[in-house]
């Protein structure tokens, strides 16, 4: 949400942390993906700075089909089946279940045999997703996502700071 605001932009890390602490072991590469989106967004080169970043979902019976950005000429997988990590699928109830995923030219398309009319689908929408495996042409990860605003687990639940006594 916050990159809605003008002149920001985000790196991931997702792929080079650490399951077990926040701050990612391997700060170059997170330096050199902060310099890509400065180098485009500030700077105005024309280079990728960014890993694919969901713009819309389109339904068409069973299958959600998702259209990205920040694609840099395609999207690949690193599983040499073919196979994409991390994608979750949900139709009426709500209740999401792990899909399977594709790539079918420049979009993913995201079904399950357990949602016949899906309503949302979320990437790497978990603490610790494990193993991520979609990435753009200039070798940037996905950012994770989620296409609805389903309440969460936490909603309306108020944050308090500091001790409690």
């Amino acid at each position: 949400m916050t990159l809605k605001l003008p002149s920001t932009a985000m790196a991931t890390a997702i792929d080079v942390g650490d399951a077990d602490d926040i701050h990612p072991k391997n700060k170059e590469e997170v330096g050199k993906r902060l310099a890509l989106a400065a180098l485009e967004m500030v700077y105005k080169k024309q280079i990728v700075g960014s890993g694919p970043m969901f713009e819309k979902m389109t339904i068409k019976g069973n299958e959600a089909i998702l259209t990205f950005s920040h694609i840099d000429g395609g999207l690949l997988t690193q599983n040499k089946y073919g196979y994409i990590n991390g994608f979750q699928i949900a139709g009426p109830d709500s209740t999401f279940v792990w899909a399977h995923a594709k790539i079918v030219g420049d979009k993913i398309v995201v079904t399950s045999d357990k949602v016949k009319a899906p309503l949302a689908v979320r990437y790497a929408w978990s603490d610790n997703p494990g193993v991520l495996n979609l990435y753009n042409r200039a070798g940037l990860p996905a950012i994770p996502f989620r296409t609805d605003q389903w309440k969460g687990l936490t909603a309306g639940q108020e944050f308090q700071s500091g001790p409690r006594f």
